[in-house]
């Protein structure tokens, strides 16, 4: 893979707290995300032209899979490519307990091994629930930030109304570090949309 602006690891929750028809509806979300043409502007609006994503799936400890590998975004055949692979990809972690240190450790281990050049690491994280397995989030937060990495996050209020200051306070760090949250599942679409938008373009505020 060539040089990139962004290398971006999108960390999905698939806990029991997420149904068949919730993951769904992240992955579809995702998917029509990233067939949206401002997304693609924002992917390709730096020097390089181009950002690289990956997608990991987690839930308790042990439990996470690449879904999707390292896929590099700077066209539209490669946005259409990507978006299919995520919205067919299979829910293959265990639905278990929420292990979102966990989980952002295998996220962060895979930006680590990030094999090219670029100019920005970030580890986005959506889920329903605060962790409760394993290694606190916090410390491994703690992590990314001495390596310069940023940790954004949206969190999905059906099951715990106050989960965005969960995420504001142990789970989001580093450069231009951001917290959204959306009222429930079929309000995903719309969020990730505009997070992606934010975290491709360079954290631009956008509406």
């Amino acid at each position: 893979m060539d040089p990139v602006d962004v290398a971006l690891c999108l960390a999905m929750d698939v806990s029991a707290s997420v149904d068949f028809d919730e993951f769904a509806l992240m992955a579809g979300g995702t998917a029509a995300a990233l067939r949206d043409p401002s997304v693609l502007a924002a992917a390709t609006s730096g020097p390089r032209g181009a950002a690289a994503i990956c997608l990991l799936l987690w839930s308790g400890i042990g439990e996470r899979d690449l879904a999707v590998g390292w896929t590099r975004l700077d066209g539209p055949e490669a946005a259409g490519a990507l978006a299919q692979a995520i919205a067919d990809t299979p829910r293959l972690p265990r639905a278990g307990a929420t292990a979102l240190g966990e989980g952002m450790a295998a996220g962060l281990a895979l930006l680590g091994a990030f094999p090219d050049a670029t100019a920005r690491l970030v580890l986005d994280v959506s889920g329903d629930g605060r962790h409760n397995q394993g290694q606190p989030p916090g410390p491994v937060r703690d992590l990314a930030v001495d390596a310069g990495i940023t940790i954004n996050g949206l969190a999905i209020l059906n099951e715990e109304p106050d989960l965005l200051d969960h995420y504001a306070t142990e789970v989001i760090g580093g450069p231009g570090s951001f917290a959204m949250s959306c009222a429930d599942y079929p309000d995903f679409a719309d969020a990730i949309l505009r997070k992606l938008r934010r975290e491709l373009g360079g954290g631009l505020l956008v509406a």
